[in-house]
This record gives structure tokens, sequence and C-alpha cells, in this order.
């Protein structure tokens, strides 16, 4: 995706149509590198999204919202202090790089008044969003704190002077002349491709726009410098003015390219060619189209990254964990041959006077056997024939005790499996940081993952929220819940269910938990199939077909003493069996 410094241009024109004159209603810090600011002005509200996420930097005007910590960190409380009832007075932008500037004025402590900057840095892991004193340039603190041990070439913390990043001996694209870029010709290694011939000597300039300049010219992108005629360099450099020129215009064309399956492959704040014309879509703002492309992604990006720990951690245990249950089966097999350890050990006192000393085995008539066919006995010669027998005796005895440990081991060894794979697929369902979270605290409760002083905290705050699990509406008009976690699927049966509700759960494997609501009227058939394709869809059988589930009332539904979290037992059920899919999901109404 294109976040270049044309695109951020894009979005300074539309910032500061938008903000300046604007007053500072709110400040919020929704993730550790993520701030949201709240602006009011000529009656409208705005929401300015910054972000220094390394995956995902960007700054835009955005019309989601999301949830906030309950205690704000030290960064937004900081820029609440100074920003919160203040003035925008201006947006620049820092040539033509990914390096914006916000120019605030509000009153210090002693009601005079001053002028902040808010610097964002959009720079991949290197990303940051820098407060400081406009007058001095004194930073006052950042959302990232840079010291010596991470750069030694650029330190950001407060107290320190303000320094731009290096440019990397970048030209200004807005400030070139034809002289200029005839000499960057020239000077450039022959053989690089065309397309890289901007982006490496020009700042703002993306890949994407690169390419595209080399489109309008008729040139192949991958032509080496060396193989171009005069008359190629008059067409690029026409090309590259164009493209130029529209930015010096503030001429922009927002727009996004549809992939094959309707995703956004591509988008851009200039009209672009190299896709060609079918896919395109035009937005009034860059902000919108950054809104649609960011809003979803972001999620995803922070999704991944945070369960990326937890999901490893669960599988390592769960292979361990198989590994157990294989070794545990073994050992049982074993245990089931052990009567012939008590006809060896009765064998060898019963002819103990039979017997050399010394032997490693002996043949003896099994007088168990109707023939009393010989039976070879392999014996200890290290030790008498009556502590060979003795041993034979005790290890029978191990073994018959062993089998009905073996037994309860194996029950709760395949529980223990049944819960990590429930996890591992919440894990894949999960569709917000929230949600992991919630996962993430199950584990603790349930000592899978260590807790710290922050995950304390987090789970006295989860104990106040309340649980979310997904809420659809059948096409009879019932109400169907789905939980999407182990503490979601034990708030679903145990709390939200009543016990002539009906509960839904696919056969013999993980899954979630689906209720529907009875509400004292009888359940059409296709309001079953529905809960069921549901149960079927959130479960270790969502890419299988004729997938059973069993269902039953509520009542009959029971928890187990001492289970791990949403593990449940139940009886008196019936069963339906379904072909989920993606697509029967998205028919049923889901209510947000």
């Amino acid at each position: 995706m294109a976040f270049d410094g044309i695109v951020t241009n894009t979005i300074i024109s539309e910032l500061k149509a938008a903000l300046i004159g604007g007053r500072v209603d709110k400040v919020y810090q929704p993730e550790k590198d993520e701030i949201l600011i709240y602006i009011r002005n000529k009656g409208e509200n705005f929401r300015l999204l910054i972000s220094s996420a390394s995956n995902n930097p960007r700054i835009y005007l955005t019309n989601s919202s999301k949830q906030n910590p309950p205690e704000p960190p030290m960064f937004c409380m900081l820029l609440r202090k100074h920003l919160i009832g203040g003035t925008i007075l201006n947006i620049e932008q820092f040539n033509l790089d990914r390096i914006v500037l916000i120019d605030i004025s509000s009153l210090d402590e002693l009601g005079d008044p001053t002028e902040k900057t808010l610097i964002v840095e959009i720079m991949g892991k290197h990303s940051n969003i820098i407060f400081l004193e406009k007058e001095t340039q004194r930073i006052i603190d950042s959302i990232k704190r840079v010291s010596f041990d991470i750069s030694r070439v650029r330190q950001i913390l407060p107290g320190n002077n303000y320094v731009y990043p290096p440019n990397q001996d970048k030209h200004n694209p807005l400030n070139t002349s034809k002289e200029e870029f005839l000499s960057l010709i020239k000077a450039t290694e022959q053989t690089t491709h065309i397309y890289k011939f901007f982006y490496f000597n020009y700042m703002g300039l993306s890949p994407l726009i690169s390419k595209e300049i080399c489109f309008n010219s008729n040139i192949d992108i991958k032509r080496g410098i060396g193989t171009l005629s005069s008359h190629d360099i008059e067409k690029l450099y026409e090309s590259f003015y164009n493209i130029i020129n529209q930015v010096k215009l503030k001429d922009f064309n927002p727009l996004y390219i549809k992939g094959a399956q309707g995703e956004i492959a591509a988008f851009y704040s200039l009209d672009i060619h190299l896709f060609g014309e079918e896919n395109k879509v035009y937005l009034p703002t860059i902000s919108e189209i950054l809104d649609k492309v960011y809003d979803s992604k972001d999620t995803f990006d922070r999704v991944s990254q945070k369960s990326q720990s937890i999901k490893k951690s669960i599988q390592i245990k769960l292979d361990r964990t198989i590994n157990k249950l294989s070794k545990q089966s073994n050992e049982l097999l074993e245990s089931k041959d052990r009567e012939k350890y008590k006809v060896y050990a009765d064998l060898i006192s019963a002819n103990i006077h039979n017997i050399k000393p010394g032997v490693e085995s002996i043949d003896l008539p099994n007088f168990y056997d109707e023939n009393m066919e010989l039976l070879n006995i392999p014996l200890d010669k290290t030790i008498s024939l009556p502590a060979n027998a003795q041993r034979y005796y005790k290890k029978y005895s191990k073994l018959k005790t062993a089998e009905s440990l073996l037994k309860v081991q194996i029950k709760e060894t395949k529980d223990e499996i049944d819960y990590l794979e429930n996890v591992l697929i919440s894990i894949d369902h999960s569709t917000n940081v929230e949600e992991i979270d919630e996962i993430r605290d199950e584990l603790i409760k349930e000592s899978y993952i260590r807790d710290t002083s922050k995950d304390k905290l987090r789970r006295k705050r989860k104990k106040q929220k309340e649980f979310k699990p997904y809420h659809y509406i059948s096409q009879d008009g019932f109400d169907m819940y789905v939980g999407k976690n182990n503490l979601q699927n034990e708030y679903v049966t145990l709390k939200l269910a009543r016990k002539d509700d009906l509960w839904f759960h696919v056969q013999g494997m993980p899954g979630s938990h689906v209720i529907i609501k009875k509400e004292n009227k009888e359940i059409p058939t296709s309001t079953l199939e529905e809960a069921a394709t549901l149960a079927a869809y959130y479960s270790k059988a969502k890419n299988s077909s004729n997938v059973s589930i069993d269902y039953t009332e509520k009542k009959h539904v029971k928890k187990p003493a001492n289970s791990k979290t949403g593990m449940v037992i139940y009886d008196n059920f019936k069963t339906i069996n379904i072909n989920p899919s993606k697509e029967k999901i998205d028919k049923i109404k889901p209510v947000d």
C-alpha cells in the first residue's frame, strides 16, 4: 500500500480545510502507538487518527471509534493537559516527506498563551508521534522514546531539541528542475531499473507512483537507465512533471483499486492507470479511502500480533499433551497384558528347585494352559529365583493399579487436548484485541501462561466488562448467541441461557456453544438449522461436510466439578447434520 509523500500531501490539504481554527475537545490513546484527537470546527466534529504503528503508520480523519483503556497512558495524559481547549493554528508537511507538523495554541499553567507542535513521522518501524515546544523546538515527550541504545544517530527524548530525520540525500520533487532531473539521470547507475530511479532520488515517491510515471511514458519499468534514448528521457520527464504539477495544483483524485476477491489491492490520491480502468473506485477524500483500507487491516494486524505468542505457547502445550496421550495409551495397552507377569511369577515359584541358578531364561510347562505348553520366561541372572518371581509379582500388581489410574489420566488428557484445541479455534475466530485479552485472561486463570502486574490490572478491569458473544437473529425472528471463546461459552451456556432454551454443540470435537432463546415458543426447523450451522462453522469442523451437531435443552447441560473453563457435559440430545460454509453464515442476520 502506497502511503507516500504525495498521499501525505493530500491528507494535509484535507486536514487544513477541516481542522484549522478548530478546538481540541478530547484526546484518547486507544493503542500504545496510536492517538485519537476529537476536534470541533465550524459546527462539525472531527476525529483525527494518528498512528505510529510500525506496520500501519498513518494520519487521517476517521469515522471509526475505538475502545479506550480505562486508565489513559502517560503520553495521553500529557497531551490532554496541553491540548484540550487549544486551537489548531496550522498543519504543514516537511518538504514532500511523510512528516506532518500540527501547530496548536493553548494556555500554560499560568494562563499565558503558548504554542506547541505535534510532529507525526511516518517512517515504518521508526514512526513516531513527538510533542514539542514550537518556539524552542524542545521535545516535551513522544509516544516512543528513542534512546542512544536504540539509535546512535538520532535520539527522541524529553528535553532534547528536535532534529528532522536524515533525508538520505533525496531531492524534493516539488522544487526540482529539468536540469536537475537530467543530471540525476546521468549520475545514476546505468543498470538501475527506471522506476527505481524515481524513488531512489526523490523524497515522497513510492514504487507505485514511480511505476505510474513509467507507465504514462509507455516505457517498461524494468528497462535500465542506460538503455534510454533522449526521446525516452523527454517522455519520462514530461510524465514526472505532470504528476508533480498535479500535486502543486492540489489536483487530487482519491481512488482505490479492487482486487480479484473484491479486496482493496491498492490506493492513491492521484488517478492511477497502471491497473487498468475497470476496478477503480473513486471517493471524495483520501481519508475515506484510508478509513476503508486501515480500519479492518489494522484490527487484523493487531489481533495477529497479540495472538501470535499465545498461539505458539498453546500449540507447544498441545503437541506435548498429544505426546503424553500417546505414552499413556501405550502404558494402558501394556497394563492390559499384565496377566502374563503373574503367570511368570507363579511358574517360577512352583519350579524354583528345578531351575539352575544363573540362567537368562527358562522354558517351563504352563499349568494354566490345558495343553501344558512350554512358556519361555526371561530371568535376571544377577538376582535369585525368588527375587525374579517377586519382581514379576510387583510388576503385575503395579500394572493392575496403573490400569485404573491410566483410564482416569487418559480421560483428563483427552479433555485437555479438547480444551487446548478449543482455545486455538477461539483465537482463529477472534475479530478484535479485546477477545484476545479475554482468551489471555482465561489462560492465566487456567495457569497456561504466566501472570504479570499488567495482566492483573487488566483482569481486574475485565470483571467490570460485559461479555459480548456473537448475536444473530434467525429468519424466524429468534435470538441466537455464539460464544467466541471458553469464557464466553460459559457465559452463554451457564448465565445467558434459560433452562428451556436450546443449546447446540458440534459432536465429539471442540467448538463454540450456541443457544437459541426459546421465549416459550416452538422453534421451527429453519431456525434449528441456522443455529446448527453456526455451531458447525465456529468449530474444528468448520471446513468439513456433513457435520453432526448435537442439541438439547439447556437444563440437560452440566458443568462438571473442577473442570476447565467452558467444559460441559450433556445428555438427552438430538443430532442434526449440517454442511457449514461462509456463504451460509453470511445469510444469517447478525446483530451489532
